[in-house]
């Protein structure tokens, strides 16, 4: 084997876990070139094909920072680091030739729109899957290869509006519009999704000796990262799970020295809340209200506390009350919180010099690559011309199964007879494991009858009436598929099912604080006496070291201590938590984690600890801060519903009211070329205004936003939002509807792609699920084949296979170690 074929053959030579896997990349933003930074940094030889003036991606920035036509950005070079480039453009016959070769030698191959092979009906993903069946083709795109929405225009911007993102959580004040999260999340979102899904893939193609289509929507994961299972909880309960938009309180504050973040969710918390501000006699007042209103009532009052405190102080006590809590750094100080510091979070780029965040996860053994420099543009070209075509990895690395006529089987489950132990709770967890469970692992969710999984307690059922804990549309939404039992671990008995199930299954995932697993005596040490090939997942809020160690973690709270926050919200205002994507974001990238970890066992026979802190996770996808403000010393700033990369950009009140006789119609509208701010001006009448000097340029067009805004809302004012988003659309232009989340089965793309499926349920009505979001070519046809478990429903089924005797399992559920009733 040569160090210049294309294609390393099959095998693992320097330990990481996709040494010898070469990965094609055809993508032109960040969600495509974030998936392949996660691939090269696990050993994967990534070679994008860039246009002869190279991707977009090389001149971005945030900041707006000049860059010289040849120079190439620091987002792009933390982005690209140890990626091969080669410069082949398909309307050129060498270029062509060479775009053939790197497929016929890789093994997946990452696509969007907007890059250059994207143009060209030969290398759309369909006729690049006929022609190379081998491959893995995950495509990028906003609403998926097909059905009536596909290839519409859309942005980052526009996807938050049609999820229902921008308004789902409650997220802003009432009297100004709705505001999205900002710093394009829904991009790196994507990314983390398109490698797990990759991932996912090639542990199916490993089964049937082929590849398959992945196509992935992009509206789809903001559907899963920005809104909490509205629809399952719409259809168990039948109302929505939030309607009015309100503020968090205490949520961010400003203090007599800054701005703090102080969260309150539960009862507890506003119990302790109410101390901590000297007001214990609030703890007596009326309980009917939800915790927001209280809040909400008490704002001034409590505002006044904060700002005759210092930030110093308030963290202090609120970590001693057990309330989340964080600071709120931005790009210029998010480097120095001393949890960071302490855990040595951030690095160095080797190629700019400036500084960027470590990987989303950590593992032991180590095996993430450090950081590489990036290429410059076709610094590769002549070594790929010139080296020969190597057989993909796949060729040589597969193990087992039949290779099928097409690749392509809808009976095929990619992790079907992977036993995982799911001890994990409310939304980050849940969703790793769930994704595991939909493609075909048996997952087997612990909670306890005294304290269960927190997403069944968050559906307002009064506790009266029957079977409450079961009628959660949160807790079935993440998870559908799972076994589920009840063990009170504080008891000897409830420990020893611990080890049991330990040393059955292949996989254990928790994301409990770190002190609560090793109090019951389930370290990774322990955990690998028992099993020594298994892989654990730990999912802390700040990382198993390091001064907030054992702090209680929240979406909101990770948000905050990443920069989430920070980027969210009106610039005269202070920030905005989103309030949703912690979460999810942290369960993506354990899986990506978990993915590579079973990967590293397939080569080796060897087993791993994961460490995938929420807050490393978020601080990646929050990374252009960092390093906008290292490498050019500008910070990034929130801007409301306006962005670095389109303009005009904002949220515009349509005519009419909405569902709840609320006069909170909107539209978003994302203008990212002149070409289509000269269709819109078409459509306006092309008034005086809109034809002026200057506006056609989007320079001028940000110089003059305020008086485009004044004139935009005016005219969409006028116009219902069906209307504005047809004849918008018609024309090329980025625009959605901002939607409520409970009607995102409204959407007749999500209903052609099969996103929602039915689940029947032994207690609660029939409601629609979420799936995933990418349609496998190899299947399934169908993701949900069992609802979520009722409590305790599998004790003694999964307890029979321990080894446990009938006698043994009613005497556990006698002394109530297991049960099915919360509070037995």
């Amino acid at each position: 084997m040569t160090a210049n074929r294309i294609s390393a053959q099959g095998g693992s030579s320097d330990g990481r876990p996709l040494s010898g896997y070469t990965v094609v990349d055809l993508t032109s933003g960040i969600a495509g070139a974030y998936c392949t930074k996660q691939l090269a940094d696990a050993g994967a030889r990534v070679v994008a094909a860039e246009p002869p003036h190279g991707v977009a991606l090389r001149r971005r920035s945030a900041s707006g920072t000049h860059l010289e036509s040849d120079a190439d950005g620091a987002l792009f070079q933390f982005l690209a680091g140890g990626k091969h480039s080669v410069v082949a453009d398909p309307a050129d016959p060498d270029g062509r030739e060479l775009l053939e070769k790197l497929l016929s030698g890789a093994d997946a191959v990452l696509w969007s729109p907007g890059s250059a092979p994207a143009e060209d009906p030969l290398f759309a993903p369909p006729a690049i899957r006929e022609r190379h069946p081998h491959l893995i083709v995950t495509a990028i795109t906003p609403f998926g290869l097909d059905g009536p929405w596909a290839g519409r225009p859309a942005t980052e911007f526009t996807l938050q509006a049609w999820s229902g993102g921008i308004v789902g959580l409650g997220r802003g004040a009432p009297e100004r519009a709705p505001v999205h999260i900002g710093g394009d999340v829904g991009e790196w979102f994507a990314g983390a999704h398109a490698a797990a899904a990759t991932l996912t893939a090639r542990h199916r193609a490993l089964r049937t000796g082929t590849g398959e289509l992945v196509d992935l929507s992009m509206l789809e994961t903001q559907i899963l990262g920005l809104s909490y299972y509205p629809i399952s909880f719409y259809d168990t309960v039948d109302r929505p799970f939030r309607t009015q938009r309100r503020l968090s309180r205490p949520g961010v504050a400003t203090a007599a020295d800054g701005l703090i973040a102080v969260g309150c969710g539960t009862a507890q918390q506003w119990f302790d809340l109410c101390v901590m501000v000297g007001h214990p006699e609030w703890i007596d007042e009326d309980p009917t209200p939800a915790i927001t209103e209280r809040t909400n009532e008490k704002a001034a009052e409590i505002a006044a506390w904060f700002a005759d405190h210092k930030v110093g102080e308030i963290r202090e006590l609120a970590t001693a009350f057990r309330i989340p809590n964080s600071p709120v750094p931005g790009g210029a100080d998010v480097t120095e919180l001393d949890q960071h510091r302490a855990r040595d979070f951030f690095t160095v780029n080797p190629r700019g010099g400036f500084v960027q965040p470590g990987p989303p996860f950590r593992s032991t053994p180590s095996v993430l690559r450090s950081p590489e420099p990036a290429p410059y543009l076709g610094e590769h070209t002549d070594q790929y011309r010139t080296a020969p075509v190597g057989r993909p990895g796949l060729a040589t690395e597969r193990k087992g199964g039949e290779t099928s006529s097409t690749g392509d089987s809808a009976n095929s489950l990619p992790f079907e007879g992977l036993r995982v132990l799911d001890m994990t709770t409310f939304w980050a967890g849940p969703s790793c494991t769930h994704f595991l469970a939909l493609q075909g692992a048996e997952v087997i969710h612990v909670e306890s009858a005294q304290r269960p999984d927190g997403t069944r307690l968050i559906a307002g059922v009064p506790i009266d009436e029957d079977h409450w804990w079961e009628k959660s549309g949160i807790f079935t939404g993440l998870n559908t598929n799972k076994r589920g039992i009840t063990v009170d671990f504080r008891t000897d008995e409830g420990r020893e099912i611990l080890r049991r199930l330990v040393a059955s299954c292949d996989v254990f995932v928790e994301n409990y604080t770190p002190r609560v697993i090793e109090q019951i005596g389930l370290d990774y040490e322990t955990v690998r006496s028992l099993r020594p090939d298994a892989i654990m997942v730990r999912m802390p809020g700040f990382g198993l070291e390091g001064p907030w160690r054992d702090n209680p973690a929240f979406a909101y709270v990770i948000e905050d201590a990443s920069g989430l926050t920070w980027r969210t919200g009106y610039p005269d205002e202070n920030p905005v938590e989103p309030y949703s994507l912690g979460d999810p974001n942290a369960g993506v990238h354990a899986l990506v984690a978990l993915l590579l970890a079973l990967e590293h066992r397939r080569r080796t026979g060897e087993g791993m600890l994961v460490e995938a802190a929420m807050v490393d996770a978020a601080l990646n996808i929050t990374a252009e801060q960092v390093i906008e403000y290292s490498a050019y010393g500008k910070q990034l700033e929130r801007a409301g519903n306006r962005g670095p990369h389109a303009a005009p950009q904002n949220l515009y009140r349509a005519a009419g009211v909405d569902e709840f006789g609320r006069p909170d119609n909107w539209i978003a509208l994302a203008v990212t070329t002149d070409e289509q701010w000269e269709a819109l001006t078409e459509i306006l009448g092309r008034p005086a205004w809109a034809t002026a000097s200057g506006l056609g340029t989007a320079a001028g067009r940000r110089a003059h936003h305020d008086e485009i805004d004044e004139q935009l809302a005016a005219w969409c004012a006028d116009r219902t939002a069906g209307a504005i988003v047809a004849l918008l659309w018609e024309a090329g232009i980025p625009v959605a509807e901002v939607r409520q989340p409970h009607r995102q089965t409204d959407i007749p793309q999500l209903g052609h792609r099969g996103f929602f499926e039915p689940v029947d349920h032994p207690i609660n009505p029939t409601a629609r699920h979420s799936t995933v979001p990418a349609r496998f070519s190899g299947g399934p046809e169908r993701y949900h084949r069992t609802h979520a478990p009722l409590l305790g429903q599998d004790n003694a089924a999964v307890l029979a296979q321990l080894g446990y005797t009938a006698t043994e399992i009613e005497t556990l559920e006698r002394d109530k170690v297991i049960g099915g009733i919360p509070g037995s």
